[in-house]
């Protein structure tokens, strides 16, 4: 954990996402630090043959930029200033992973509740058990 590093957030496109994202620019603006959001990509896995052929992972990273652009535009404006970054891996490990220059980790529950997290897995549980600064998790349903 670094107190004077950046407060970070995960974005997805989700509702929740962009709820967290408005919440961790005021938080930042209200303490004097950076926001830094973060958006996680990977080319899916393929069971059995396929028969279709998949785009190359620049085209996934590019999709990737383009939906955090978009997020950051809709929630905050053009004027916003927010360090974006675009990374491969799952989005639980690569928001781990920066938490060790992190002041603090947003991140927005998608709401599935405890069945559906046990079933699916839940990035934001994840990260609340791993992260190196704490987290603070935006509840579905809430507008920051």
């Amino acid at each position: 954990m670094n107190p004077t590093g950046p407060v970070l957030v995960g974005i997805d496109s989700s509702e929740n996402a962009k709820s967290a994202l408005r919440w961790a620019a005021g938080y930042a603006r209200h303490v004097g630090v950076d926001v830094e959001a973060v958006i996680a990509w990977d080319v899916p896995a393929t069971y059995g043959y396929a028969m279709v052929t998949t785009p190359d992972p620049p085209e996934y990273e590019e999709f990737a930029a383009a939906a955090l652009r978009s997020t950051v535009l809709e929630v905050l404006g053009e004027d916003a200033a927010v360090v974006q970054r675009t990374v491969r891996g799952h989005p639980a490990q690569v928001l781990v992973e920066a938490t060790w220059v992190a002041s603090l980790l947003v991140v927005g529950s998608r709401g599935h509740g405890s069945w559906g997290a046990a079933l699916l897995g839940s990035v934001s549980q994840h990260c609340v058990q791993q992260a190196h600064c704490p987290v603070v998790v935006i509840p579905h349903g809430v507008t920051a």
